[in-house]
């Protein structure tokens, strides 16, 4: 575990300026290493007739309505079109300050509330951390720790998209390993009080079913998506656990009910699908993208974040 950053921003803290930043774990795998290739990846997932079937408007609404959403993080190949309609959401509105993502933890390594401190690369650029914000996250249960990050792909492969989608994006990076509910809960106190007051996109990252027959992923999609739109962070987690539905996401995604529980949004689906739809298979894994959005403009924050 690292020390605890200064309150200082990067101005005027060098050890936040010499901190190295994360490379690339997963180019050349889940997405294309070179970047005028991946470029074109991220464009045909907004084509692509299970995508939004066109590429995202240049145009914003002045507005922005959508603070969280839910996205997947399989290979571009399989996951990029459902994950496309989501971001082309994002695109269409007015850019938010800072986005926080909330990743799944696959490899059980390092802290299960695991926080990153560096800015990204992608073969895209570089994506500055929003030092504020890590810093006002950086209270237990939550705590800096790169290792839980080394080998982790489902914050990494969002990334693109939002460089794709948003105007020179800053980002903060959370993993949130599986965990009984109550501590799940209390990295959300965490979280929701570290945004309060800041313009803050909450991006949950997750696939759903893995590995079962397109229907049966259906069947039991349907189960944890229903609670997801009904916004009850507590029947998501208890329908997948008592399910046995295999939705890797399930901690960061009932990590993002908590946090915008008591938020006025409503959630919508914008598309379930799953990687049979890509490639002749017995057994599939699903995807979906869903929306949390305010039925008021959500107000910007002038000088927040770092």
């Amino acid at each position: 575990m690292k020390p605890k950053p200064s309150s200082r921003t990067s101005a005027t803290c060098p050890n936040d300026m010499a901190e190295p930043a994360r490379r690339p774990a997963f180019s050349g795998q889940f997405y294309p290493a070179d970047g005028a290739a991946l470029t074109q990846v991220i464009e045909h997932s907004f084509l692509d007739a299970r995508g939004p079937g066109q590429l995202p408007v240049r145009h914003r609404a002045s507005e922005r309505r959508i603070r969280a959403a839910v996205v997947p993080h399989a290979a571009y190949v399989y996951s990029g079109p459902i994950a496309a309609h989501a971001f082309a959401a994002v695109a269409a509105e007015r850019p938010p300050a800072t986005v926080l993502v909330l990743g799944v933890n696959h490899t059980g390594r390092g802290a299960p509330a695991a926080l990153s401190g560096r800015d990204w690369l992608t073969p895209l650029g570089r994506l500055p951390v929003d030092r504020d914000l890590v810093h006002a996250l950086d209270h237990r249960p939550i705590e800096i720790d790169e290792t839980a990050h080394s080998r982790e792909h489902s914050i990494e492969v969002e990334l693109p998209f939002l460089q794709y989608v948003l105007p020179f994006p800053r980002f903060a990076a959370l993993t949130v390993s599986m965990a009984p509910v109550g501590f799940l809960a209390d990295v959300a106190a965490v979280v929701r009080q570290a945004i309060q007051g800041r313009d803050v996109l909450v991006i949950a990252s997750s696939d759903f079913s893995h590995y079962i027959p397109a229907r049966e992923a259906r069947r039991l999609d349907g189960k944890a998506i229903d609670q997801i739109l009904a916004r009850d962070p507590n029947g998501l987690y208890s329908t997948v656990v008592d399910q046995n539905i295999s939705m890797c996401g399930i901690a960061p995604t009932t990590v993002l009910l908590f946090v915008t529980q008591d938020e006025p949004l409503k959630a919508r689906l914008l598309r379930w699908g799953h990687s049979g739809e890509a490639e002749a298979m017995d057994d599939v894994v699903a995807y979906a993208s869903l929306l949390l959005e305010s039925a008021v403009p959500l107000p910007p924050v002038p000088g927040a974040g770092g």
